[in-house]
């Protein structure tokens, strides 16, 4: 078996997609958490833009950008999480290529620096989880029904910081998309999703906020409170 080393931030939903699918897998491999602004020699020689997911394989070869890293794994490692028919697996691709779209839609109310921004930006929410809600399958629980998949694990990371903005200060809008609401909440109670302790990795979640300053990071209680 070949040997893994995931390099990433510690809240990086990026690498976080990386390492639901070696979770998924039943995969060993090696979570190593660098700084962001404290990034280390070994660490910028192998990743060829500076950022993280890297993925480093048998200590010789390195792999960035978490779709192909996810991709690469899928078709290396069993199980496959990609379906069999050529059709539905382009269209899972499709879907996950809307991931940069949709986090930014979903999430980028946590980066506004304006009350008038923020709303801007939850503005945006309901056209993002309209067009999840359309593509879901209808008996779920997950994006193609009873299999999990990739298209799964890519949205996982965000759907899960859309609960915690929304724990912060209430945005209400993922009740109004039933399908949505049951496939975020199986993804949720699945453990491949967590790199850690719940509680604990939104308090990690929280302080991050806190620290860009933005609009909405004068509604963020304390770590401690956040995570009791």
């Amino acid at each position: 078996m070949a040997k893994y080393m995931l390099v990433s931030f510690k809240t990086c939903p990026w690498v976080q997609r990386s390492a639901i699918i070696l979770r998924e897998k039943n995969t060993p491999f090696e979570f190593r958490h660098i700084e962001p602004d404290n990034r280390p020699d070994w660490f910028l020689a192998i990743s060829p833009h500076k950022k993280v997911p890297v993925i480093r394989i048998d200590d010789k070869d390195s792999l960035f950008e978490s779709n192909a890293i996810n991709e690469y794994l899928d078709e290396t490692v069993e199980p496959r999480l990609h379906p069999a028919d050529p059709l539905k697996r382009a269209v899972n691709r499709a879907w996950t290529d809307y991931v940069p779209t949709f986090s930014s839609s979903v999430t980028g109310c946590a980066y506004a620096a304006t009350k008038e921004a923020y709303e801007a930006a939850i503005a945006k929410i309901p056209e993002a989880f309209g067009r999840l809600e359309k593509a879901l399958d209808p008996q779920g629980p997950f994006f193609n029904g009873k299999d999990y998949s990739l298209v799964d694990a890519a949205y996982a990371p965000f759907l899960q910081r859309y609960f915690f903005l929304d724990n912060i200060k209430k945005i209400g809008e993922i009740g109004k998309y039933p399908r949505l609401q049951a496939w975020a909440k199986a993804l949720m109670a699945r453990p491949s999703t967590h790199s850690f302790p719940e509680a604990e990795f939104e308090a990690m979640y929280r302080t991050n906020l806190q620290k860009r300053g933005s609009y909405l990071s004068q509604f963020v209680e304390p770590a401690r409170a956040a995570a009791e």
